[in-house]
């Protein structure tokens, strides 16, 4: 009996230590998440240092992280960065800003854009830029973040990008001094392809539309883009967000990046959400007073868009393609995809309906 006592006091007792094991568990995990939300900016984006790598969201102005720019803008001493972000947002705002200051060392990006400041220095020698193709640069990032180390892919095959050459940085009388490297290939079913590596950062910078003090977090329309698999490839994640609701408020359906991935939240001091072209409907008698060579455009296009069927997915490019969306036949259904991640995409907005956060693949404002 005796021994049946002490039996089950050994019992009671390793069960004590574990509930007070888990107990300081679940503590710590509390102590944990509420740590990941950060009072500023600028506190936000302590650790940062000369010569990281940061992955930075947004398309264009929209769904950047504005308020951690800034604040890496302020900090002087952070310089000889590497930025992976698909554009570098417009001379005087964004990434722009940070060009401006001359914080950046190289760019990898897919598109120069209209930032005339990026173009200047590319040319002139003071920065380096690697430019891939989108889908690239995004598969690349995606990979980065979901541990793989590489991929094999079409695009590319059979230009520069294959057989290296393409000047990431000039002198400046304007001689080449740094060029991209052949990349590998191999043969799939008879058909070749190239290798692309995974890319990650030490540091992630995203903006978001709401997050939890887990860092769950929620993307609104376009602002998504290049958001979501930037917040999985850095090593410490920073999010910023229009708002920061209770745990739990958010749905686990609706999540589109759990908290796991996200080390440091913050609500965003302000927000300007700049449009980069806002663009508006225009009636039949205001398209009348266009232009003669604005009329003819539009002739194009209406002549394009007669070629749409019912049901069909369209991919609308930068340019006249977009404007595409504005003259679909009233009695048929099209699905319109834009490059920067909008499927169902509209024609442009009229004003009481201008959203920031919804813009086509040429930056401009759409529904």
């Amino acid at each position: 009996m005796l021994a049946i006592k002490r039996q089950a006091l050994a019992s009671a007792s390793r069960v004590l230590l574990r509930t007070n094991v888990l107990s300081g568990l679940v503590a710590g995990a509390a102590r944990a998440y509420h740590n990941k939300v950060y009072k500023s900016s600028d506190e936000a984006i302590e650790g940062i240092k000369t010569g990281d790598t940061l992955l930075i969201g947004g398309f264009g102005l929209c769904g950047i992280p504005e308020n951690l720019l800034k604040a890496i803008a302020r900090r002087k001493d952070i310089q000889q960065i590497t930025a992976v972000s698909n554009n570098a947002g417009t001379a005087d705002y964004g990434l722009g800003t940070l060009l401006q200051s001359r914080q950046i060392k190289r760019m990898i990006s897919s598109y120069v854009g209209e930032n005339k400041e990026f173009s200047r220095q590319y040319l002139g020698g003071e920065l380096e830029v690697e430019l891939l193709p989108q889908g690239t640069i995004a598969e690349r990032v995606r990979s980065g973040g979901a541990g793989i180390p590489a991929f094999y892919t079409l695009t590319g095959v059979g230009t520069q990008v294959e057989t290296g050459g393409i000047p990431i940085k000039y002198s400046k009388d304007g001689e080449v001094v740094i060029a991209s490297t052949p990349r590998e290939t191999k043969v799939f079913n008879g058909r070749k392809y190239l290798m692309e590596e995974g890319i990650t950062g030490d540091y992630a910078l995203v903006k978001a539309w709401k997050g939890d003090a887990l860092g769950n977090l929620v993307f609104k329309y376009a602002a998504s883009n290049f958001n979501a698999p930037m917040a999985t490839a850095g090593k410490i994640t920073i999010a910023e967000v229009e708002e920061i609701v209770p745990v739990g408020e958010l749905k686990p359906d609706e999540i589109h990046i759990p908290g796991i991935h996200v080390h440091r939240i913050l609500k965003g001091e302000t927000y300007e959400k700049r449009i980069e072209k806002l663009t508006l409907r225009r009636s039949a008698e205001e398209e009348n007073e266009l232009p003669e060579s604005m009329k003819q455009r539009i002739h194009i296009i209406k002549r394009a868009a007669r070629e749409f069927k019912d049901g069909m997915y369209v991919n609308l490019g930068i340019g006249m393609p977009v404007l595409a969306s504005n003259y679909i036949a009233p009695e048929i259904t099209v699905h319109l995809q834009s490059e920067n991640g909008i499927l169902g995409m509209g024609p442009f907005p009229t004003a009481d309906k201008v959203d920031a956060d919804l813009v086509n693949a040429g930056k401009e404002s759409v529904t």
